[in-house]
Formats: C-alpha cells, sequence, structure tokens
C-alpha cells in the first residue's frame, strides 16, 4: 500500500469546513486557546450551517511547509473579517497573494501576525489599514466569583427568551461595531438556545439584567462571548457575576480551557476579569481595510 503524496507547499483554498478540518483539525486542537475562534466557529458551522452567523459565504484556508505539514490556517465566513491563525511576513504574504482580486473588510489575529497581513494586503491593493481594536485573550485560572454578588439569581436562556437574546445581541454588535452588524442575530439565538450557551443574570423580581454567552466545546475549549448589559443597567456587578456563573458552569462541565476575548481599551472589563480569576494568554488585534482613495 502505497503513501498519499504529501501536498504542495502554500496556501490550499477549500469552501468545505469538512475538508478544512480534516485537513487543519490536528493544528488547531494542538493549541485549542491560541485556536478558539477556528475552532468554535467551525464547531458551530458544521452542527448548524453558514446561516449560523447570518455569512454570505464561506471561505477557509491551510498553508502547508515544505514538509507537508500544516503551518498556518485562516478561516473568513463573509461579510466578518479573516481571523487568522499565527504567521510570519513570509506566510502572510503568501496568503495577501492568495486573497487577492477578494473583497476583505480586516483580519483578526495574534498581534504580530494581524499586523504582518495588513501590512502585506495594503502592499499588495493598496487599501488603507486602521488598527481598529486591541485585544487580549485570556484564560480561567482560580474562579473567584464577585463578592457581594448582586441581588439575583442566574438562569440559562431559554426558547422563551429568544426576542430578548436577539435584541441584546444586535446591540452587542452595534456597541462592537462588528462588521454586518446585527447580521445573523436570530440564527445565532437558535443556535445558542439548542444547546444552553447564554446564561441570564435576573433581578429579584424576575428582570433579565445581563447576559453572557459560552460557544460549544471543541478540543476541550469554551470561550466566554458576548457579555453584555445594557447601559442603564451597567455598574451594578451584573455583568461581573453572570460571567462568573457561565465560567462555573463551563468548567463544571468538563470545559478544561475557558477562555475569553476582552478590548485592551476597556479598563473597567479587564479588570473585573482578572478579579474573578481571569489570566492573560495572548495579545491580538483587528485591523480594518477600505478601498484607496483613488480606488
Amino acid at each position: 500500500m502505497t503513501e498519499s503524496p504529501a501536498p504542495m507547499p502554500g496556501w490550499h483554498l477549500t469552501a468545505d469546513v469538512d475538508d478544512f478540518l480534516a485537513r487543519a483539525g490536528d493544528y488547531l486542537r494542538a493549541e485549542p486557546a491560541l485556536h478558539t475562534v477556528a475552532l468554535s466557529v467551525t464547531a458551530s458551522l458544521r452542527e448548524r450551517g453558514p446561516a449560523v452567523y447570518g455569512a454570505r459565504g464561506q471561505l477557509f484556508g491551510v498553508l502547508y511547509g515544505p514538509d507537508g505539514r500544516v503551518s498556518g490556517t485562516f478561516l473568513w465566513t463573509k461579510p466578518f473579517r479573516l481571523s487568522i491563525s499565527p504567521l510570519d511576513r513570509e506566510q502572510a504574504d503568501a496568503l495577501a497573494v492568495a486573497l487577492h482580486g477578494r473583497d476583505v473588510a480586516g483580519v483578526f489575529g495574534v498581534d504580530a501576525a494581524s499586523a504582518a497581513f495588513a501590512d502585506a494586503w495594503q502592499s499588495r491593493t493598496g487599501a488603507r489599514v486602521h488598527r481598529a481594536v486591541e485585544q487580549r485573550l485570556y484564560r480561567l485560572g482560580d474562579l473567584t466569583p464577585p463578592h457581594p454578588a448582586p441581588e439575583g439569581r442566574a438562569r440559562v436562556a431559554t426558547e422563551a427568551d429568544r426576542e430578548l437574546l436577539v435584541r441584546w445581541r444586535n446591540a452587542f454588535a452595534a456597541d462592537a461595531g462588528t462588521p454586518g452588524g446585527a447580521s445573523g442575530s436570530e440564527e445565532w439565538a437558535d443556535e445558542r438556545i439548542s444547546y444552553g450557551g447564554v446564561t441570564l443574570w435576573e433581578t429579584p423580581d424576575g428582570v433579565p439584567a445581563s447576559m453572557a454567552g459560552v460557544t460549544r466545546e471543541a478540543a476541550g475549549a469554551v470561550r466566554v462571548a458576548p457579555v453584555y448589559t445594557p447601559m442603564e443597567l451597567r455598574g451594578r456587578g451584573y455583568a461581573g457575576a453572570v460571567t462568573a456563573e457561565v465560567s462555573r458552569a463551563a468548567r463544571a462541565a468538563g470545559a478544561s480551557e475557558v477562555l475569553l476575548f476582552t478590548d485592551l481599551a476597556n479598563r473597567t472589563s479587564n479588570g473585573l476579569y482578572l478579579r474573578i480569576g481571569y489570566r492573560p494568554v495572548r495579545d491580538f488585534a483587528v485591523h480594518t481595510f477600505t478601498a484607496p482613495e483613488n480606488g
């Protein structure tokens, strides 16, 4: 029986999530924290299809090195930004070549890789680049719930909460400036409800005050996202309480890694997550692209 020939070096592109995971799954699962976005997004895509993100098409990439081994990946659910694994400048430039002519709105990845691809994209296309958001990935250490906790209790969202989840996810997307805005919020709510993926904190009189979502488990890891409290209810401890509860529940359900991202510009949320037991892993960045002025 002859062995299959090694893949040719370079980027292999596919629109098939199963093909992508067959090629890159072991690479992604080897470092689940670093690849949390790719793992959680593909888990949802396999379960619910691209409509779960309101996506208008999807594309994946696997980078093979000279030895035939996977050395990088990307995923892209349009119109959202490209999400890339750690890449060096040469690898990022090769990706810019592979995607040239496509309407890429931006890139998200570890700080150096995101900057490298942004530079390569600007060089290849003339696009204007903006370093839009700096984020930090945290992992849960020893959980320390807020004390005292705010009055009320946590509960898992159900079908009866669907309208609320859609509305709050729309508001979260608007606050975060997510490309595509609230695209896919109804599908997102249905998917999260299907596996108990949103926890609400409600006041003693039963009024929901905050929510914390959690992704599907993939390679033993889950990611807390999104965390949202309406503006008029902020500053009362609801976000910390619901984040601590969803984190506790994820760990109790067997997750070996409980992760979350924060916007480094938001000192309040970064301080909160540190207080309840999250510890920094790696810094990430979002770069956005717009057409050149003469384009």
